[in-house]
């Protein structure tokens, strides 16, 4: 039974890619494995290697620490317990991520300050 922490990396590496726009054979082939390989990294049905994470990472153009966002930092992490943001699973949420991605780096930086500056008013 993969462990529960294992399936949460997993998910966030799925939802990553799919993010980005990735297939899993893009990714695979930018990590140097089988597609296969990154099914199983995405189910937590295999482990991920720290190294192999951090190529991941670099694939996906994210820091490493985001595949662990999300789970708490005590250790109800590795009995299963972990906490989800589900205002990040919202479609409007995924949507605005994928078309925030596609503006270029410059302007998101822009957009970014614009909207942190909304959040307080």
């Amino acid at each position: 039974m993969p462990h529960p922490v294992d399936v949460h990396v997993g998910k966030r590496i799925r939802h990553r890619r799919w993010l980005v726009g990735k297939t899993q054979q893009e990714l695979a082939s930018e990590i140097g494995v089988k597609f296969q390989q990154v099914q199983k990294y995405e189910t937590g049905a295999n482990r991920v290697s720290a190294s192999r994470l951090w190529e991941i990472a670099a694939a996906l153009d994210v820091n490493v620490t985001q595949f662990f966002e999300g789970l708490r930092e005590d250790k109800s992490a590795s009995t299963g317990k972990h906490i989800s943001d589900e205002r990040l699973k919202a479609k409007e949420a995924v949507e605005l991520v994928k078309i925030f991605y596609s503006i270029p780096e410059e302007q998101r930086a822009k957009l970014s300050g614009l909207a942190k500056v909304l959040a307080v008013q």
